[in-house]
């Protein structure tokens, strides 16, 4: 690859950068792995350990108390392939510049997850040892497929009670349909665990046991059981790769020498390409194995200049694509992908550069509000910690200050290149409830920290309900929300009661049904005289009110008809069973009477109203429940458990569709039956399926539950 696509100032080549995402199930040990590389790379002095709310990259208040990632985190640091005896390294003594996002492992941020894939160019994917394959991890592996990017496996926790190599590399193989095979190989495990076998170069690097931060080991041969073990892995990982690479592959045919470094150039490539999974072995929190695993990170995953152009398309004309090479020299253009309010610096856009450079004082572009802004500041992220650059080049991971108007997802460039980037893709919010201040001093904070959070997260949605009035936030399970409501009192000093949304029921009327409505006072004084006849009958599904005059000889003088048309429309709004808006019914005004001096506009709406409510009580009048499409994907075996609980949800089940291992089911269930079914579910079927909803229609309660909610019927 020619170095004329770096720009002489970069501290770093394009070609000896990486863009890693280090992505799992909770508690597999991402973030420990992440602390033991910043450690092992000079990046920090002092190992943070989760359990102690100490770590780099977990800098949020709510991550330290719970132990967990809720935000990801970006972080740099340098790698020099240091050289061992008898061992290969493709880029040995060259400093590399490793970027890393931390991302979190729960469901409920997996936005998260899936815009830091968007922009990254590989993943390390991270394995309990014991587990092995669990539902997040493979949520997290198809973000990955969908986004096309390369990975490799560490399988960490090696020194816990029950961790089996083998039986996770099955599970990844098997689980996951993923071409894998072993490039390191954990020695011993549990207590015995003590170093790694070096599958291509056939060496095994032992740690040692006085060191308690894993910084010293030795390479030594080996010999006996292990030996063996390594020289069936070797074979094992050759043929697997000579299978896929055709340059390699001609070598083995010909029983030509294949050397090490041919071997790992072949990994390399497969891999880069999304054929092939190297696994490595290890455990971040016992510090061994981490320094080979970066070591595995420079060798196998790719540059910004080793994967594809990024492609967009011109923002006036959706055919033409537009390619955005990893080159300082060709035009800026980068992809927005995170916001975050920094409680120090203020708005921060991150963003990843993937042509061009930029530096402060230039203007950049946003071909979707078609306007550009002046660049103030430029920061370089070390988690929450902020470093001032002048520059960001093609390939780099950077944020800006204080942009205005840009959202998750917007492409920024240069005004030359007019062209937008595809944007990561989030699911709908499958959760929601009611938030309201406790006071009226807080419902403006409240407004401003909802729509602040809105922004950072794109599975964050706020509305209100038209029909209670309530304001309703929405998203990706009950912690999501629960972090949100903690996060609004922590950063923007709000006190909020929450609660479930009332359910927006709707009435209708059953049968066709007269109406008669009559208002006389007539003793003393003007009086208030009207008589309303209507004819009410149930209308087409979705057809809404419609009222027709059929007034013959005037029995209702003209200038009152819409004072009983205002009287029909008002009565749809409070309904006879619970008070909620009638629809679907067509109303006749079929006769009436009125009086010389007496008669006004406001009787007749008066008598329209009594008639009204006659005519819905006559009519048997029905409650409606909103309704929801609902479609789960389950593995097979829990098929039978979740059926049964959509059945006690009053679930109507629509169809089946098995595809491989997974079955997918299509039912209607009423939204009412659907408050903490994300959490039901995930215990049904040991969180591994996962679901989507959207409202279908409005379909009558049974009489048993309108007892219950309201007492004995209407009659």
């Amino acid at each position: 690859m020619s170095s004329d696509l770096n720009s002489p100032n970069r501290p770093y080549p394009l070609q000896r950068t990486r863009n890693i995402g280090i992505a799992a199930h909770i508690d597999a040990g991402k973030t420990t792995l992440t602390e033991r590389i910043l450690f092992y790379t000079g990046m920090i002095h002092k190992i943070g350990e989760v359990h102690d709310g100490a770590t780099t990259t977990d800098h949020m208040e709510q991550e330290r108390e719970r132990g967990i990632t809720i935000t990801s985190a970006a972080v740099t640091c340098e790698w020099v392939q240091k050289p061992n005896d008898g061992i290969t390294k493709l880029y040995e003594g060259q400093k590399q510049r490793v970027n890393i996002i931390d991302t979190p492992g729960h469901v409920d941020f997996t936005a998260e997850v899936e815009r830091s894939l968007r922009v990254l160019d590989g993943a390390v994917v991270v394995f309990c040892g014991v587990a092995g394959v669990q539902p997040q991890t493979e949520t997290v592996w198809r973000q990955a497929n969908k986004y096309n990017v390369p990975r490799i496996v560490f399988v960490n926790k090696m020194d816990r009670t029950g961790a089996d190599f083998n039986n996770v590399l099955k599970d990844v193989r098997e689980k996951l349909d993923a071409t894998a095979a072993a490039v390191l190989i954990p020695i011993g495990s549990e207590e015995n665990l003590r170093g790694q076998i070096d599958v291509v170069n056939q060496k095994a690097v032992i740690y040692s046991d006085d060191d308690k931060i894993g910084s010293t080991f030795t390479i030594e041969e080996l010999d006996g059981d292990l030996k063996l073990e390594a020289e069936t892995a070797r074979e094992e990982l050759l043929e697997v790769v000579a299978d896929l690479d055709d340059s390699l592959g001609e070598k083995f045919l010909m029983e030509e020498e294949i050397t090490n470094e041919d071997l790992k150039s072949a990994i390399r490539r497969l891999t880069i390409a999304n054929k092939f999974i190297p696994v490595s072995g290890g455990s971040a929190f016992k510090n061994k194995g981490v320094q080979f695993l970066v070591d595995a990170v420079v060798d196998y995953l790719p540059s910004p200049v080793d994967i594809e152009a990024a492609q967009g398309q011109e923002a006036d004309d959706e055919n033409a694509v537009v390619l955005a090479p990893a080159d300082d020299n060709e035009k800026f253009c980068s992809l927005a992908f995170k916001l975050w309010a920094d409680k120090f610096v203020g708005k921060l856009v991150f963003f990843r550069v993937y042509s061009g450079t930029i530096s402060k004082g230039d203007m950049v572009y946003n071909p979707r509000t078609r306007k550009q802004e002046r660049v103030s500041r430029l920061i370089q992220m070390q988690a929450d910690k902020h470093i001032e650059i002048e520059t960001c080049y093609a390939g780099d991971i950077a944020a800006f200050v204080g942009i205005k108007n840009v959202t998750t997802g917007d492409t920024l460039c240069t005004k030359k290149f007019d062209i937008l980037l595809e944007p990561p893709t989030f699911p709908e919010p499958v959760i929601a409830m009611a938030v309201e201040p406790r006071t009226k001093a807080d419902q403006d904070k409240m407004a401003v920290g909802l729509a602040r959070l809105q922004e950072e997260d794109p599975t964050f949605v706020v509305k209100t309900d038209q029909d209670t009035g309530q304001c309703i936030i929405a998203g990706m399970g009950e912690l999501h929300l629960e972090v949100i409501v903690d996060r609004l009192k922590r950063e923007f000093k709000v006190e909020a009661n929450t609660g479930k949304p009332q359910i927006a029921y709707r009435e209708t009327i059953q049968n066709e049904a007269k109406g008669h409505g009559v208002l006389k006072k007539q003793s003393g004084g003007s009086g208030q005289y009207a008589k309303v006849d209507l004819f009410v009958s149930p209308n087409e599904q979705g057809k809404g009110l419609t009222i027709e005059n059929k007034v013959v000889g005037g029995a209702i003088p003209k200038e009152f008809i819409n004072a009983v048309y205002k009287g029909i429309e008002g009565s749809t709004t409070n309904g006879v069973v619970g008070g909620y808006p009638v629809v679907d019914i067509h109303v006749d005004i079929v006769d009436g009477d009125a009086h010389d001096v007496d008669s006004n506009e406001n009787a007749f709406h008066m008598a329209t109203i009594f008639a009204m409510r006659d005519a819905l009580e006559q009519g048997s009048s029905l409650l409606l429940e909103p309704v929801m499409d609902v479609e789960i994907t389950t593995p097979d075996e829990y098929q039978g458990d979740i059926l049964g609980d959509l059945n006690r949800r009053r679930g109507q089940i629509g169809g089946m569709e098995a595809k491989g291992a997974t079955c997918t089911l299509k039912a209607q269930v009423p939204l009412a039956e659907m408050f903490g079914y994300m959490t039901a579910l995930r215990t049904v079927s040991s969180g591994r399926a996962s679901f989507t909803m959207e409202p279908a229609s409005f379909e009558p309660v049974p009489q048993a539950i309108v007892n219950k909610m309201f007492g004995e019927p209407v009659h």
